[in-house]
């Protein structure tokens, strides 16, 4: 799967959760989005380039603090 384009569909769901005025329960409904609909493969692509990408730019702020935070969970 085409990494540009993972990154774009998280940042899509992060648009989404960035309007919650409570950040911990945005950064959750992003993981939980991203594990209940992405198939395994995709969500493993997209931590292994966030672990070689730790500072990546391409991934909104929200986006990269809720998969750091879910990275366990997310690998599943």
């Amino acid at each position: 799967m085409d990494i540009e384009n993972l990154i774009k569909m998280a940042n899509r769901i992060g648009d989404f959760f960035e309007a919650m005025p409570d950040t911990d329960e945005a950064h959750a409904g992003i993981a939980a989005h991203i594990r209940r609909f992405w198939e395994p493969r995709m969500r493993r692509e997209l931590s292994a380039y966030l672990e070689q990408h730790p500072d990546a730019e391409s991934l909104k702020p929200i986006v990269r603090k809720a998969l750091m935070l879910q990275r366990t969970e997310l690998r599943a």
